[in-house]
């Protein structure tokens, strides 16, 4: 039996397939490694992993599980290592909304916020600004946290939720609300 490689991960993946990485799903899809939980990562031994790419995925776990996720995503990563998250830009949506600059109100940002809802693992439990994410990441035992820009990445060719803009798909002059961060073990 061949020897799986872990180096890259990209977790919670869905029907996302980015080429070398290893891709782990709760749901089957023909390009998924393994599937199962993306906060029990048991299989992958400590510090072993260079890389995890997570987009739109931690905010699907509540007030009381994400610290958690975050703490098991830092124990496979090596010295050196990165989690590169993306999530929903609350300070973004909340300031759209604010600003009545939603063309349908409220509404243009209920996926964001709650999940698309289209089966058992698509709700949205938690909330993140660039503040508070910061700092969750540095108690998870993060450091030297800093935004990257999905347009630099090896996945830019790929339109993910990273991407996100509103107006929908206007990504010359609408604003991301999508929060992409990176932290470094």
């Amino acid at each position: 039996m061949e020897k799986a490689d872990y180096s890259r991960l990209h977790l919670g993946c869905g029907v996302k397939h980015i080429p070398g990485y290893f891709h782990i799903d709760a749901l089957d899809y023909p390009h998924v490694d393994h599937i199962g939980p993306v906060d029990k990562l048991d299989f992958i031994p400590d510090a072993t992993v260079d890389h995890i790419y997570a987009c739109h995925l931690l905010e699907h776990f509540g007030r009381k599980e994400y610290a958690a996720v975050l703490k098991e995503w830092r124990r496979v990563l090596k010295k050196g290592g990165t989690l590169r998250l993306a999530v929903p830009d609350y300070e973004a949506c909340a300031r759209l909304y604010v600003d009545g600059k939603l063309p349908d109100g409220l509404p243009t940002i209920l996926g964001l916020m709650m999940g698309g809802q289209r089966d058992q693992y698509d709700f949205h439990k938690m909330v993140f600004d660039e503040r508070s994410l910061t700092a969750y990441l540095m108690e998870a035992g993060f450091s030297e946290v800093y935004r990257w820009d999905w347009r630099t990445t090896e996945h830019a060719g790929m339109d993910d939720y990273s991407q996100a803009h509103l107006p929908h798909m206007d990504k010359q002059n609408g604003t991301l609300v999508s929060l992409n961060l990176e932290a470094r073990v």
